[in-house]
């Protein structure tokens, strides 16, 4: 049922298909965030329009709302969400150690104050995998402890060898969870459905090199895994520092196992990525900049509520084939901004995701007909130079 199998390669990057539970993914490919349940203003139709294969929520934001006793007992995120392909959810540990000033790391795990009412939490990583399992997401990721991003070597270390410590924790958890087989009540009906799900880790390190290789090292001594996870970068490190980490863990990663690049997933660090090997992305990005009325186009980015866009009767993108590029027109999209409908901001957010899952069908086509070399230096060619 977890399966992942590499169907061609050029270079590092990999064409290859993960087969989970709800469905198969095709990768690389990208990973919409539904972060409360709900990719921001879309429906589970409209994502599945713009030919996502697999969404992500997120454990913390889920346990203070709507909680994962309510989201279980209707059962389980895909039932909830009405969502049918495959899920993945993240463990909290970014979302938590972000709350400066309103939390305390211990060995135990992590108390922290909710934002929404104030109230005091713990989240341990025995508690981020019941919440998951609760959730029943095809993927769970480990509990880890999340470090900024230019940390010291000192700090970076902590944070790192806590991860690891923190992983036997919830692999030991996830292990009593499904020798259990335990399940969830059916929403409508009785009895329970057993659920397949599978557990993550996640590599840490910061930006020092011999930590992340520490971290990969010591990650892989606790396997075997079904998939593997890099975290902790994008998140304030300059882009060839994220750049160089991946190319030094790329060799040392399992060619059986998809690689899931975590919180990255603006166009270029898509393909800067993949040419690195990762196999999976996600980031709010493709949402929070349709919101605000940013789209990616292949020239560039294009703000629509530019007054150049008045009256426009040109579709936003030419190139592509999402549900606002084939109906509506520039000038009909800047009109819906500055009227501040929120139509306008949902058909952003389509074409965003559209670009960025499309970008990922691309790449997957060059690699397999050994083109994606050429094809990826001319596209982040183009890139570099407009912003420049």
């Amino acid at each position: 049922m977890f399966e992942f199998n590499v169907h061609g390669t050029q270079g590092a990057a990999r064409a290859g298909t993960l087969t989970l539970p709800h469905g198969e993914v095709h990768t690389p490919a990208f990973m919409p965030v539904g972060t409360h349940a709900v990719v921001r203003g879309l429906s589970a139709a409209d994502v599945r329009r713009t030919g996502a294969q697999i969404i992500l929520g997120n454990t913390y934001h889920l346990h203070l709302r709507p909680g994962e006793e309510v989201v279980g007992i209707m059962g389980g995120l895909h039932r909830f969400t009405t969502w049918t392909g495959p899920m993945l959810t993240d463990s909290g540990g970014f979302q938590v150690f972000s709350l400066q000033g309103l939390r305390s790391i211990a060995e135990h795990g992590v108390e922290f104050q909710s934002h929404i009412d104030g109230t005091m939490r713990t989240l341990t990583p025995e508690r981020a995998i019941d919440i998951q399992w609760r959730l029943g997401a095809d993927v769970a990721m480990a509990f880890d402890h999340v470090v900024p991003g230019q940390s010291t070597a000192e700090l970076a270390c902590e944070g790192m060898e806590r991860t690891l410590r923190w992983l036997d924790r919830c692999k030991a958890r996830h292990e009593e969870l499904a020798g259990q087989r335990a399940g969830y009540p059916l929403a409508g009906g009785s009895g329970a459905a057993a659920l397949q799900q599978t557990l993550w880790p996640i590599v840490q390190g910061g930006i020092h090199d011999e930590l992340r290789m520490r971290s990969l090292e010591g990650t892989l001594q606790r396997g075997p895994w079904t998939g593997i996870a890099i975290g902790g970068l994008s998140v304030g490190e300059p882009k060839p520092v994220m750049h160089g980490i991946l190319e030094q863990l790329e060799p040392a990663l399992p060619a059986e196992i998809p690689r899931y690049l975590m919180g990255v997933g603006f166009p270029a660090d898509l393909l800067e990525g993949i040419a690195r090997g990762v196999d999976l992305f996600d980031c709010v990005a493709a949402t929070r900049n349709g919101r605000h009325g940013t789209a990616w186009l292949p020239n560039g980015r294009i703000n629509v509520r530019g007054a150049g866009l008045k009256g426009s009767t040109e579709p936003l993108d030419p190139t592509c084939d999402c549900e606002t590029c084939t109906t509506y027109p520039r000038g009909y999209l800047r009109h819906l901004f500055m009227v501040e409908d929120m139509l306008g901001l949902r058909l952003v957010s389509i074409h965003n995701i559209r670009f960025l899952v499309r970008l990922g069908e691309q790449a997957r086509a060059h690699i397999l007909n050994g083109t994606f070399d050429g094809w990826s230096r001319q596209w982040l060619g183009r890139h570099y130079a407009r912003e420049d």
